[in-house]
């Protein structure tokens, strides 16, 4: 089974195809969100690079976040309109997860990190069971300090994703075991994603195009001034 997965949660652009156990190729920006600009002719070149088209593809992959807002729409809008175009499968996967698979068979908590703004991250824990990614607990979007006092006493525990950059030395001085991906691990990549979504999509597991919606976790900025401007406290 072939299959394109992008992901465009985060201020990196990642496209991907993918058959069986093979990567055959992948595409990635990390310099700014202009996923709208470049997205369509990251897909175009990677297809016309491995000399296939659209229906050559047997089925879809879009991250589903939590991320930006505006990252995550573009996304999910493109892989569905491609899928629905195409007539083939789509199914979605957490960008938490693809960042936690790229630590495959760490040996411990592995808590990818994607920066929230305003001290807060996206996160969730993870450990490796065998050969299986297990998500132990629920997607949060929390405070950073809020985050180290539940994991400064685990026994070891590894960081991946763009929230290290922001947050590195300060975790570093808060939990005496903490261990962190080198820089080319924490890019959100469409090729872990896209190795999740296939697994799922041989299984037999694939969504509506009509009722599937990205993990926001929190309202959007306008929506926050909105409440603001109407006296609401709630996030």
């Amino acid at each position: 089974m072939r299959v394109l997965s992008i992901d465009t949660a985060t201020e990196a652009a990642s496209c991907a195809i993918l058959e069986d156990n093979k990567l055959l190729g992948e595409i990635s920006f990390n310099f700014g969100r202009q996923h709208s600009v470049i997205l369509m002719p990251m897909i175009d070149k990677l297809l016309s690079s491995l000399h296939m088209d659209i229906d050559s593809i047997d089925g879809f992959v879009a991250s589903k976040g939590p991320g930006s807002f505006t990252g995550l729409r573009i996304g999910m809008s493109t892989i569905k309109g491609l899928s629905f175009g195409a007539n083939k499968p789509f199914i979605s996967v957490s960008t938490l997860d693809a960042l936690a698979y790229n630590l495959a068979y760490s040996k411990g908590l592995i808590c990818p990190i994607l920066d929230a703004l305003r001290n807060n991250v996206y996160t969730a824990f993870y450990t490796f069971e065998g050969e299986e990614l297990k998500r132990i607990s629920d997607y949060m979007v929390i405070s950073i300090d809020e985050l180290i006092s539940k994991v400064k006493n685990e026994q070891s525990i590894y960081f991946i994703g763009d929230g290290t950059v922001k947050f590195k030395e300060l975790l570093k001085s808060s939990i005496p075991n903490a261990y962190f991906a080198p820089a080319h691990l924490n890019l959100a990549r469409a090729a872990a994603l896209g190795e999740l979504g296939l697994k799922l999509l041989k299984s037999g597991i694939e969504e509506d195009l009509n009722t599937s919606t990205p993990i926001y976790l929190r309202k959007s900025q306008a929506e926050r001034e909105y409440d603001r401007k109407m006296g609401l406290n709630n996030e």
